[in-house]
């Protein structure tokens, strides 16, 4: 069974249609990327997947179960990781708030994400644990809302624009470092 399978999905913004017949199958501890021009709907694809956008006609499921018609934060029990390509922290409280913010109990099967692993896989994170999230830089902030997405122990984990604000260097380390935990579909671009 399929970690996440989309089947013909299709998506709208009113009357502008977005997606057409979308396939996408992606098993555990696989890493698909979409891939294409600015508005081709990468980003429509992953919103349409976490219940941001209604999809027109399809199917999304999730470990076998259809998620499609759930609420965002039905899909994110469930398990679905969902990282923004606009980053969505919270700015008023520190790196450390924030992780704790994104903190779920452990899931069956899947190894734990702890504070301490995050702070060993993003090492500037470790040095700002009392920062203000409003006074880090963009790549910063990218750094924290991964950190937090994957504080929910998520079975699979979907990342808008991954590496957007991140130094060269930092996204060549963290591919190092991060192997094949989590399940993940990254959006290449805006859609």
């Amino acid at each position: 069974m399929a970690a996440l399978e989309l089947e013909r999905l299709s998506a709208s913004y009113g009357r502008a249609r977005v997606l057409f017949d979308v396939d996408l199958k992606l098993d555990a501890g696989e890493v698909v990327v979409l891939a294409g021009r600015n508005g081709a709907g990468k980003s429509t694809t992953l919103k349409a997947v976490m219940g941001l956008v209604r999809p027109d006609s399809g199917a999304v499921l999730f470990g076998g179960r259809r998620i499609d018609g759930l609420q965002p934060f039905e899909i994110a029990r469930l398990g679905l990781g969902y990282v923004p390509e606009d980053r969505r922290i919270f700015t008023d409280l520190t790196v450390a708030e924030n992780l704790e913010v994104g903190r779920k109990a452990p899931r069956e099967g899947i190894v734990s994400w702890t504070a301490e692993r995050l702070f060993a896989l993003f090492p500037p994170l470790a040095a700002m644990r009392e920062r203000l999230a409003a006074q880090m830089s963009g790549g910063e902030q990218q750094m924290l809302t991964i950190a937090r997405t994957l504080m929910g122990n998520p079975a699979a984990l979907l990342l808008d624009e991954p590496s957007e604000g991140l130094a060269p260097k930092v996204v060549g380390h963290h591919d190092r470092r991060v192997g094949r935990r989590p399940s993940k579909v990254s959006g290449g671009g805006r859609a």
